[in-house]
C-alpha cells in the first residue's frame, strides 16, 4: 500500500507527501497521521506471511515491528530500517493479578521485554528509520525517561546525533543512565515536560533537528505493531478489553488506529474496547472525558509514576477518537493504588515500572465499577521494565515511599529484607517459623 500524511482534523483532512518533515498540519495546526491508499491487502495472505516470517533469521523478519511491515508507511523502502530486534514481547498469563482485580483471567502484554526496556522501541525504530530516509543527521526528544533511552539507542545504531531534553531533577536514574550510556547529548531544562516540548519544537524548526516525540506520526505507526503482534500471538482472537497507562496518549492513539485498520482490512471481526488509566495527579484526559467541554491541560502534573507525569498530552484528540470508536473507558488511580498494583505484578513473577502498574490498578477499578465484567477477556499492557526505577521498589518495600507532598504510601504488600546473625540454628529456626 502507498501512504501519505493526513491532517487528523475532520474539518481539514489536508494531505501531504509522506516525505514532508511535518508534525502538525501547516493549514490548520491539527495533528497528522499516516493514511494508506490503494487496495486493501488479502487478510489471509497477510496472516500466513507474518507467521512464516517468525521462522526467518533475516533482520527485518526477526523484528516484532518490521515483521509486520505491510502495516508501516515505508512503501517498500526498508533498506533505511534501523532495528535492534525490537518487539517480540511476551504475552503472559497472570492469575494472581486476575484474582486481585476480580477477574477470572488476565494477560499482560509486557513491553518491558524490548531492547531498551519499554514500548518506546516499537515507535522509535520507525522514527529513526524515517530520519534516515529523509537524510537527516540530528534527532531530539523531550523525555521523562523511556523515550530518551530509546531514542539514544536507536540514534546510536543509526549513526545519528541524539539530543535529549529532560526536566531537571525529575527522572529515574535508571532511565537517565541509559541515555548517557548510548552517547546522547543530554540537556536538563528547568521546566516541566510540557513546557520543554514547546521549547524543543521551536528549536527543531530553527536548527533542522528531527523531533522524535510521539507528536511524530511515524512513532505512532511503529507503536501500532504492539497490537498487531498481540493479536498474532492470540491467533487473532480479539480480547474484550485492552487496558494501558495514559501519559502523552500516543500509545492509545496507536492502538486504536491499528485496530481500526486491522478491522477495515478484514483481519479482525470486531474492535476490542480500550481502557486508558491515568495517575490521579496527572489526569487531564480523565477529567476531559468525565466532564466534557474544552480540553484543559494540567499545569502542575504530579505522580511518582514519572513515565505518565504529563499534564498536556499532545495526542489527546486522537485518544478521544479511539475511546469513542471502541466504546472504551478512562480511569484514574491514586499513588497508593499504583504502588500496590505494582507489588502484585511483582508477585506474579513479572515485574514492571510504576507507570505500567497503572494498568492493573485501573483494571481493578473498572472491574469493581462494573464496567469490566468478571468473565471478560482482558489484556493489560505493561509499558516498562521492572528495573527502570529500582529506587521506587526499594522504598516501597522498606516503607519509605512518599508522594511529592510527603504523604506516606503504605507497603500493603511490602517484602523488606531481614537482618539475621551469622548463626545456622537461628536462621533455620527463622526459616521454619510459621
Amino acid at each position: 500500500m502507498q501512504a501519505e500524511l493526513s491532517c487528523f482534523e475532520p474539518s481539514c483532512r489536508a494531505r501531504f507527501p509522506i516525505t514532508d518533515i511535518l508534525y502538525t498540519c501547516p493549514q490548520c495546526g491539527g495533528l497528522l497521521e499516516v493514511a494508506f491508499t490503494g487496495p486493501s491487502p488479502d487478510p489471509a495472505a497477510l496472516k500466513k506471511l507474518w507467521r512464516e516470517r517468525r521462522l526467518s533469521n533475516a533482520p527485518l523478519d526477526s523484528s516484532g515491528v518490521w515483521r509486520y511491515r505491510e502495516m508501516l508507511p515505508f512503501d517498500g523502502q526498508t533498506h533505511h530500517a534501523v532495528t535492534l530486534r525490537e518487539g517480540n514481547t511476551a504475552l503472559l498469563d497472570a492469575p494472581h493479578a486476575a484474582a486481585y482485580a476480580g477477574l477470572d483471567a488476565l494477560r499482560f502484554k509486557h513491553q518491558g521485554f524490548n531492547p531498551t526496556g519499554s514500548f518506546k522501541d516499537n515507535g522509535m525504530t520507525c522514527g529513526a528509520t524515517q530520519a534516515r530516509r529523509l537524510g537527516l543527521r540530528r534527532v531530539a526528544c523531550v523525555s521523562t525517561g523511556n523515550t530518551s533511552a530509546s531514542m539514544a539507542a536507536y540514534a546510536a545504531a543509526a549513526g545519528l546525533e541524539a539530543i535529549i531534553f529532560l526536566p531537571h531533577g525529575n527522572i529515574s536514574f535508571g532511565k537517565l543512565a541509559q541515555a548517557l550510556e548510548y552517547g546522547a547529548r543530554t540537556l536538563q531544562v528547568e521546566a516541566n515536560f510540557d513546557q520543554i516540548l514547546s521549547l524543543v519544537r521551536t528549536l527543531a524548526d530553527r536548527l533542522g533537528i528531527y523531533l522524535l516525540n510521539s507528536i511524530n506520526p511515524f512513532r505512532i505507526e511503529g507503536q501500532k505493531t504492539i497490537v498487531v503482534e498481540m493479536l498474532d500471538q492470540l491467533d487473532w482472537q480479539v480480547p474484550d478489553w485492552i487496558v494501558l497507562p495514559g501519559g502523552n496518549l500516543g500509545n492509545v492513539s496507536a492502538f486504536g488506529k491499528a485496530l481500526r485498520e486491522l478491522h477495515a482490512f478484514g483481519l479482525i471481526p470486531r474492535l476490542p474496547r480500550l481502557g486508558v488509566v491515568q495517575a490521579e495527579g496527572a489526569s487531564p484526559f480523565y477529567e476531559f472525558v468525565q466532564q466534557g467541554g474544552e480540553f484543559r491541560p494540567q499545569t502542575h502534573p504530579d505522580t511518582l509514576a514519572t513515565a505518565i507525569k504529563i499534564g498536556d498530552p499532545v495526542s489527546w484528540p486522537k485518544a478521544a477518537l479511539e475511546i469513542r470508536s471502541s466504546r472504551g473507558a478512562v480511569e484514574r488511580v491514586t499513588e497508593q493504588e499504583i504502588a500496590d498494583a505494582k507489588a502484585i505484578v511483582g508477585q506474579c513473577g513479572i515485574g514492571c515500572e510504576p507507570a505500567s502498574a497503572a494498568s492493573l490498578a485501573g483494571i481493578k477499578k473498572l472491574r469493581h465499577a462494573g464496567i469490566i465484567q468478571r468473565g471478560e477477556f482482558v489484556v493489560g499492557v505493561l509499558t516498562g521494565n521492572v528495573l527502570k526505577d529500582p529506587d521506587y521498589i526499594y522504598r516501597y518495600h522498606m516503607g519509605q515511599l512518599r508522594t511529592s507532598s510527603g504523604a506516606a504510601i503504605q507497603p500493603t504488600f511490602g517484602n523488606p529484607p531481614e537482618v539475621v546473625p551469622n548463626a545456622p540454628d537461628t536462621i533455620a529456626k527463622r526459616l521454619n517459623a510459621v
